[in-house]
């Protein structure tokens, strides 16, 4: 029996309770924790984008939304 490697696992929202595939990565960080150029990610959905990027930048921690990779919100 093998372990299915992480690149081979699907890539899920990290919002609480969501298991959508992710669509979208939210890079942030804490700039009194983390040096300027370190990046966290939080996955997203269709449907959390907005909420979770609300969350990071009201905090002044959200840096940039890019689609994941493969996606099919490269042209939106």
């Amino acid at each position: 029996m093998s372990n299915p490697s992480p690149a081979a696992e699907a890539l899920v929202c990290s919002a609480r309770g969501c298991r959508a595939a992710a669509v979208w990565a939210l890079e942030w960080n804490n700039p009194r924790l983390h040096d300027a150029d370190r990046r966290k990610t939080w996955l997203a959905c269709a449907e959390h984008r907005g909420t979770l990027g609300d969350f990071l930048d009201a905090r002044g921690f959200l840096r940039a939304i890019t689609a994941v990779p493969g996606s099919p919100t490269l042209d939106t």
